[in-house]
């Protein structure tokens, strides 16, 4: 289900900071698991393989330098990552496709994230277009309720798109569905995209909430938090094109006016003082459209606040 580079490949399998690998994503586990998702539902099959599919191998090799400073002050933080003693970080791989079953692919996300919540783990998934949001809440079924914090200049809630349900405008909407799924945030809307007014309607009637990039980051991290429950579940549903592409330039919609890096770091660290954070995917990250890497380094850090704050507030609880 789990697939590395063999043993002596050219191109050697690089996990997420230097973590262990770990293939049973059954065994019991506290803390963060990264899995790769590349492959999610296309809308054709010009598709299968898009920019996006690369975005796993990208974000690890960006992460790897990264790897051996866990002792290093991390200005973010306020401490170094070590000072909560071993990170508790694994990765996992990434989930098999098989270009000629793409909706076998699909199911082996929500299944290998299931695996991994039941296991104890918090899951880190690196996808590729954003049809594997989807794929990815959907493991959750299990450990709901769960709350979504969506980050995108998007609301990606069409119901259909020339009768696929399930692809990259639809995540949203197929998350709405989900019983287990309480409420939706859309943050970082702008612009004009694939929704029609009334998928608009349609998601606040849902009793989702919209908190565009301009009030985000006029007004911080607290104009999401307040539609949050305290003391809930919360999921990262992560669009690169949620960000300023000053800060994420590698996406295929780059919009200006996006989420400032300084936002999105106060909103992981508010998750995870107003509740837990039980899981965060990426999506829609093109690296043959980033600038130096500076989006595969601008995922990296958001990770490690993440990890960063929620190890800070296991310490405190």
């Amino acid at each position: 289900m789990l697939t590395h580079y063999p043993a002596g490949a050219a191109t050697p399998f690089v996990t997420f900071m230097g973590a262990p690998r770990r293939s049973d994503t059954a065994e019991p586990q506290s803390g963060f698991a990264v899995v790769g998702a590349p492959h999610g539902i296309p809308y054709s099959v010009r598709q299968v393989h898009a920019g996006a599919s690369d975005a796993p191998r990208a974000i690890r090799e960006k992460s790897a330098r990264f790897g051996a400073f866990h002792g290093h002050h991390d200005f973010d933080l306020g401490v170094s990552l070590d000072r909560y003693g071993a990170l508790p970080l694994v990765d996992c791989g990434d989930v098999f496709a098989e270009p000629h079953d793409l909706a076998a692919g699909a199911r082996r996300v929500t299944d290998i994230v299931a695996a991994l919540r039941r296991a104890g783990a918090r899951p880190i998934v690196l996808g590729g277009d954003d049809s594997t949001t989807a794929l990815a809440i959907r493991g959750y079924e299990d450990s709901g309720p769960v709350e979504i914090v969506q980050i995108d200049a998007h609301i990606d809630f069409r119901d259909e798109v020339n009768g696929v349900r399930e692809g990259y405008s639809s995540p949203m909407r197929r998350v709405s569905e989900m019983p287990w799924v309480r409420r939706i945030v859309h943050v970082g809307a702008r612009g004009i995209g694939s929704a029609r007014s009334q998928d608009v309607a349609d998601t606040l009637a849902a009793g989702n909430r919209i908190v565009s990039a301009r009030i985000a980051n006029r007004e911080g991290a607290q104009a999401v938090l307040e539609h949050l429950t305290p003391g809930a579940q919360y999921h990262v549903a992560f669009d690169c094109d949620g960000m300023d592409p000053s800060v994420m330039p590698g996406t295929s919609a780059p919009l200006p006016g996006g989420l400032e890096f300084d936002t999105v770091v106060d909103l992981v660290h508010g998750l995870a003082k107003r509740g837990t954070v039980i899981g965060i995917n990426f999506a829609e990250y093109f690296p043959a459209l980033d600038v130096n890497g500076i989006t595969a380094l601008a995922i990296t850090r958001i990770i490690v606040n993440l990890i960063g704050a929620s190890l800070a507030q296991q310490r405190t609880a």
